[in-house]
């Protein structure tokens, strides 16, 4: 099989394509001979040596993808052997043969595309668990998310428009404003040319969101908590803000992370607002809970109400051009991997 590995810490000149023999599936797995696989911010920060949860290099990253089953594990029903299924990976999705929990392998909808099945996990995932588990929106909630145009953002924004009056704003560059009014987006702010939190203010006259989604951290942090009106909630996934281009550097993170508010409950308690975070990647073992919201999931997918956006799926072989495309912020939507 050939998989894109990361042979050190570095920018996307690191990444290498290399062959090998493909893996066999334990008990209760199953190998999928995938068709796509998904880059995530966790993938950027892992190859950068800024994550970690993600394992040392020499060393293949990805969470996600798509393909067919082509050889089961003992314990799981052979006549799985041939299903088209997403599936999820603790690390090592980005190659064409993947091992995967069976239960984290899930069958798609007939009409669905493996380039939509592999941008649909982790992002919508993400942004589902978020919305519907941790801050439970309600019809005529106001959530503010950043980076509008991403994986997640788009995702956020697509799960928003089911519920029912829902008002969302998003930061984004003023080149994909349109793009993210066509996928929900209400209020899209231009961070490079306004403060956002003067504009969520002013739009609001005052009152501010209900739920915000903050996936950069840092100082962001701090001001999407001042934009929380009472009883709402700021949710930390991310910390984006650690990333300056595909390079990395210590000074930035660690002064993003000493820039991270300390929040106290006893503040949380007397202006009535909450701080939560989600990684879904920490979720991993709780394989009923993702599985359930991924059917969740495809079922919103096959009414018609969720559509992935794939901004560009880039053989293996165009490995970093890939990655570099979201450190660059150059996409918009989900950015793929396919086996050349």
């Amino acid at each position: 099989m050939k998989s894109v590995w990361v042979t050190r810490h570095g920018d996307s000149r690191v990444l290498e394509v290399r062959e090998e023999a493909d893996p066999e599936p334990a008990p209760g797995e199953v190998r999928v001979r995938s068709r796509a696989s998904g880059i995530n911010f966790a993938d950027i920060s892992a190859r950068q040596g800024l994550y970690p949860d993600a394992p040392k290099p020499p060393c293949v990253l990805g969470y996600e993808g798509a393909g067919v089953i082509d050889a089961v594990g003992e314990g799981v029903d052979a006549g799985r052997i041939g299903e088209r299924v997403m599936y999820l990976s603790r690390f090592k999705g980005q190659a064409d043969a993947v091992c995967v929990d069976s239960l984290q392998a899930v069958k798609m909808p007939d009409k669905m595309t493996f380039e939509h099945a592999a941008a649909l996990p982790v992002n919508y995932l993400t942004a589902f668990h978020m919305l519907f588990r941790v801050a439970r929106i309600r019809p005529g909630e106001h959530v503010f998310v950043h980076m509008a145009a991403g994986g997640v953002g788009t995702a956020v924004l697509q799960l928003c428009r089911t519920v029912p009056g829902v008002v969302t704003y998003g930061t984004v560059s003023a080149k994909k404003h349109a793009y993210a009014r066509e996928q929900g987006c209400d209020h899209p702010i231009d961070y490079k040319s306004v403060d956002y939190v003067e504009e969520v203010l002013r739009i609001t006259g005052g009152r501010g969101v209900n739920v915000v989604l903050d996936p950069l951290g840092g100082k962001d942090t701090k001001k999407g908590y001042a934009i929380l009106r009472p009883t709402g909630m700021i949710i930390a996934f991310g910390l984006a803000n650690v990333h300056s281009g595909s390079k990395r550097s210590l000074l930035r993170a660690s002064l993003v992370m000493l820039s991270v508010p300390r929040f106290s409950a006893y503040k949380m308690l007397g202006e009535n607002k909450a701080v939560a975070g989600v990684n879904i990647g920490r979720l991993f073992g709780e394989r009923e809970l993702l599985a359930e919201e991924l059917t969740e999931l495809l079922a919103l997918y096959e009414e018609g109400a969720i559509v992935p956006q794939v901004h560009e799926v880039f053989p293996f072989s165009r490995c970093g051009e890939a990655y570099e495309a979201i450190e660059l912020g150059k996409n918009q939507g989900k950015v793929l991997l396919r086996p050349d």
